[in-house]
């Protein structure tokens, strides 16, 4: 099965579970019909679904022995992922009217929901996640310190969006957390999934994960709302850091090159490593689309 079409059936599996009407055998009642909507709201229809896609991609290079728990880590960290722009949009951090296209969950919901509803999808990540490894346990433990350690502290979702609260931040270090942190899950939790040594994957996840964040610093410069699906000029807005502000726009082009060059080095050895390779590479070319690198220089 096509990997977008893996992710989101087991994105909407997982979501569906969570949401029945009515448990068969304990008969608990139906989730709050507005929160329902909420959260599916916040998931579909998606992004361009990266960080699962890269869980995926390793599992598969590393060969993996049971797809559902590669699934289920994948699903964990989107729904993760979907869950951290539903309280990034909010008022007390960016206020932002619109994301993927279309009014914030917030906007659309309220701020209470809106609340609520990255909530429970961090609750339901780890749910989905222990519910995929019910045919091999002892992977579980493992993956949910992998995930877990991506998302709380000290280095983190929570913590990138924390130093967003503080008065003076290290570039590299917000970067690595806000969005590293979570690349890098993505594709120790695909040999983790895969049983494989999970370490060996962390520096191709965060080097593509810091990557990705240059070209978002970059796009929020020199793109457009319409293209992106979301407001730009948000950084210099909020007083964040941004790799534009602080290198400049041809440097950060050079740094963003550099980064994928250096994640393409780090693929560890494995039975797919060239197929890999070619889809990492293939990636990488949509986090800065080529006209719009053109503009940008």
């Amino acid at each position: 099965m096509d990997p977008m079409n893996r992710i989101e059936q087991a994105l909407s599996c997982a979501i569906e579970q969570s949401l029945a009407v009515a448990v068969a055998q304990a008969q608990e009642p139906g989730c709050p019909p507005r929160l329902a909507a909420a959260i599916r709201y916040s998931v579909f229809p998606g992004g361009a679904r990266i960080r699962p896609r890269l869980t995926l991609a390793v599992a598969c290079a590393c060969g993996e022995d049971n797809p559902e728990i590669a699934e289920s880590a994948a699903a964990a960290i989107e729904l993760l992922h979907c869950a951290s722009l539903v309280h990034d949009d909010l008022p007390c951090f960016d206020d932002a009217p619109t994301r993927r296209g279309k009014p914030s969950v917030h906007r659309a919901f309220g701020e209470r929901l809106a609340v609520l509803a990255g909530d429970a999808l961090i609750v339901l990540a780890f749910q989905t996640l222990a519910r995929g490894c019910g045919a091999a346990p002892r992977r579980l433990g493992p993956l949910m310190n992998i995930i877990g350690r991506a998302v709380g502290m000290p280095s983190g979702i929570v913590a990138g969006q924390a130093w967003e609260c503080e008065s003076h931040v290290a570039l590299a270090e917000y970067q690595r957390a806000k969005t590293g942190a979570l690349f890098g899950a993505a594709t120790m939790a695909g040999a983790e999934a895969a049983g494989h040594e999970s370490l060996p994957w962390r520096k191709l996840g965060e080097r593509l994960g810091e990557a990705f964040q240059v070209a978002d610093d970059i796009r929020d410069v020199c793109s457009t709302e319409a293209e992106l699906g979301k407001p730009i000029g948000q950084d210099k807005r909020l007083g964040r850091p941004n790799s534009v502000a602080h290198l400049g726009v041809t440097a950060a082009v050079a740094h963003l090159d550099r980064l994928i060059a250096e994640a393409v080095d780090s693929i560890p050895a494995c039975s797919g490593a060239a197929g890999l390779k070619a889809v990492i590479q293939m990636e990488a070319q949509r986090f800065l689309p080529s006209e719009l690198a053109q503009r940008a220089a």
